[in-house]
């Protein structure tokens, strides 16, 4: 599956990540990359904690990206 991260550096210079289609998912790392690697890693944990209490997965998000001419 995939889902879309969201990745912003905050005021202390720390990546904070979140995934919008799973609400309070959330993770950090000291760099863009240990971010994105920490919240692969939430989000894995979120959906196997849905499977387990027998919740629904939310669909990913799909979205695509237009170029607009200015």
């Amino acid at each position: 599956m995939k889902f879309r991260v969201i990745i912003e550096q905050d005021e202390d210079g720390v990546f904070v990540a979140h995934c919008p289609a799973l609400p309070g998912c959330v993770s950090q790392g000291k760099t863009r990359a240990e971010a994105e690697a920490n919240i692969k890693e939430a989000i894995a944990g979120y959906l196997e904690s849905l499977r387990k209490h027998d919740e629904p997965v939310p669909p990913p998000i799909t979205e695509e990206i237009v170029e607009v001419a200015i």
